[in-house]
């Protein structure tokens, strides 16, 4: 089980990996972030706009709630704004529920409904592990799309990097 102390530090690390990546994507030359692409979402900023999709998802699992979502994103792309702004909310809830956690709320086991029907319990420390597991990987689709963009590279966000850039306390 992860400690409350790692779990802070993951969501203060998401934190601050969600803001690299919205500054590389306002980087890019304009209509670039939702130009049309062979990807999975579709875009830049709808890959993103998933991956907050499924944070309001496990949030409602984290608070024990149903999420009452039938879809892993939005049917329409939002803006860059939008998600940014929408997304900069979601993380903050992460980072003060996180600060509310004990190594003991952290093992507490929940049952939980995924999108398609399947149940799992899981505990709050398998919850946060799987979230970051998944924003990682889909920015990964992200990252993949920005490297067809001339002249541009997808950000650095390792938890090494982070460690360095932004030490914190937990």
């Amino acid at each position: 089980m992860i400690p409350a102390k790692t779990a802070r530090m993951l969501t203060r690390y998401n934190t601050w990996s969600n803001k690299v990546w919205h500054d590389a994507i306002a980087a890019l030359p304009p209509g670039e972030d939702v130009k049309p692409r062979t990807s999975l979402f579709k875009n830049i900023v709808h890959t993103m706009n998933h991956i907050y999709v499924i944070d309001l998802i496990w949030q409602a699992h984290l608070e024990g709630r149903d999420h009452h979502m039938t879809a892993r994103n939005s049917a329409e792309s939002p803006t860059l704004d939008e998600w940014w702004k929408q997304q900069q909310a979601i993380d903050k809830w992460y980072e003060q529920w996180s600060d509310k956690q004990t190594d003991e709320t952290m093992a507490d086991r929940r049952p939980v409904v995924l999108i398609g029907g399947n149940r799992v319990v899981m505990s709050l420390a398998e919850m946060l592990l799987h979230l970051y597991h998944h924003t990682a990987y889909h920015r990964g689709f992200a990252g993949d799309m920005m490297f067809n963009v001339p002249g541009h590279r997808a950000p650095v966000t390792d938890l090494p990097v982070f460690l360095r850039e932004a030490p914190q306390s937990y």
